[in-house]
C-alpha cells in the first residue's frame, strides 16, 4: 500500500489538470473541474458511485493581479496541486478503504504531507538536478548556453519518457490511465456540445491537447529555450556558469517555466485551426499513448457524474453548446 500511495503522489506532481472545464483521473474515479466548482466521483467496491463536490474560485479570479499572464499559470499550478492531492486522498479513502486502519487522522495527514514531499524532491532531482548534473559532469560543455541547455533538455525529454513508460506497465498505473481516456473523451464530448450520454461520449478520442501530458512536455522544450537565453545573459557578464550556479538559477525559476508554458498551451487550444499549430501539440499528443487508455463504459459513467456533479444546477446551463478553450473560464 505504501509504494502505492508513493507512486500517486509523484504522479500527482506531473499531472496537471487541464486548462478550464477539464480534471483529472484519481483512484477508480475522475475529478472534473468546471468554472466555480470542482466535484470527484469515485466507484467504490459494492460498485456504486460516491461524489464530492465542493465550490472553488481561482485566487486568479478574486485578485486582479494573480489573473495576470503568466502569473495566473502559476496559481493555476499550485491549486491544481491542492485540489490534486485532495481529490487524490478522497478516491484512495473511498475506493481502497482499509477497515482495520488504526492510524489517527493527524498521523495520517503528516504520512502524506512527507509522501508528497519526498515525491516532489524526488521529481526534482530526477527531471532537473540530475539533467544537469549530467552534462555539467559528463559532457563538459557548460560553457556554451545553448548547447548545454539543448543537452540537459534532451536529458528531462529522456527521463520523461522512461518514468511514463515504465509506470504505465504498472496494474494500478494502467487503471488509473483508463480513467484518464474517460475523463478526456468526456471533455471533449462536453466541448463539442454533445448530449452527454455514453453512446455519444464513447466514440470521441482519449487524446486531449490541453491535456496534463501536453502542458509538461511544451514546458519541456520551454525550458530549453528559457534557460538558454537566461545564462548567455548570465554568462556575457560573468563567463562560464558552474553547476553550483545553474541550479541557484535554474531551480527558483521553475515556476515562471511553467507559468510561460501554461501561456503557450492556452494559446495554441485557441488556435488549433492553424495547421502549424496543430503539428506544435503533436508531441503532447503522441505522449497520451502512454498515459491514457481505452476506458470501459462504467469508467465513462464515472466521468460523467462527476462532469454532471461538478455543474449541479447549472447542468442544463453549459451543455448543448461548443466551447473553444477561451468560452468558459
Amino acid at each position: 500500500m505504501k509504494y502505492r500511495r508513493f507512486t500517486r503522489s509523484l504522479i500527482l506532481i506531473l499531472q496537471k489538470s487541464s486548462i478550464l472545464v477539464g480534471g483529472q483521473a484519481v483512484i477508480e474515479g475522475v475529478m472534473m473541474r468546471v468554472p466555480g466548482a470542482y466535484a470527484t466521483a469515485v466507484r467504490i467496491p459494492d460498485q456504486s458511485i460516491i461524489t464530492e463536490r465542493k465550490p472553488f474560485i481561482s485566487a486568479a479570479k478574486r485578485v486582479k493581479w494573480l489573473g495576470f499572464p503568466i502569473i495566473r499559470g502559476i496559481v493555476s499550478l499550485f491549486e491544481s496541486m491542492k485540489i490534486g492531492m485532495e481529490t487524490l486522498q478522497f478516491s484512495a479513502d473511498h475506493a481502497m478503504p482499509e477497515p482495520d486502519k488504526k492510524t489517527s487522522a493527524f498521523w495520517e495527514k503528516i504520512y502524506n504531507t512527507l509522501t508528497m514531499l519526498f515525491s516532489f524532491a524526488l521529481a526534482l532531482g530526477l527531471f532537473a538536478i540530475l539533467p544537469l548534473w549530467l552534462t555539467t559532469k559528463v559532457f563538459a560543455i557548460e560553457k556554451t548556453a545553448w548547447l548545454f541547455n539543448l543537452v540537459a533538455g534532451l536529458f528531462r525529454i529522456f527521463f520523461f519518457l522512461v518514468y511514463l513508460f515504465l509506470i504505465s506497465r504498472m496494474k494500478d498505473i494502467k487503471r488509473l490511465f483508463e480513467y484518464h481516456g474517460a475523463e478526456h473523451k468526456t471533455v471533449f464530448a462536453f466541448e463539442h456540445g454533445r448530449d452527454m450520454t455514453l453512446e455519444n461520449i464513447r466514440p470521441f478520442s482519449t487524446f486531449h491537447p490541453r491535456c496534463g501530458t501536453s502542458f509538461l512536455f511544451v514546458t519541456l522544450i520551454n525550458a530549453i529555450l528559457m534557460y538558454a537565453v537566461i545564462d548567455s545573459v548570465i554568462m556575457a557578464f560573468q563567463g562560464p556558469m558552474s553547476l553550483t550556479t545553474r541550479l541557484l538559477v535554474h531551480l527558483p525559476l521553475i515556476p515562471l517555466v511553467m507559468g510561460v508554458g501554461y501561456e503557450v498551451l492556452k494559446w495554441t487550444s485557441r488556435h488549433m485551426n492553424n495547421p502549424w499549430i496543430g503539428w506544435m501539440t503533436k508531441p503532447g499528443l503522441w505522449l497520451q499513448r502512454i498515459t491514457t487508455s481505452q476506458p470501459d463504459d462504467s469508467q465513462i459513467e464515472c466521468a460523467l457524474t462527476a462532469l454532471r456533479t461538478a455543474f449541479d444546477k447549472d447542468w442544463d446551463t453549459y451543455t448543448g453548446k461548443e466551447y473553444i478553450a477561451e468560452a468558459v473560464d
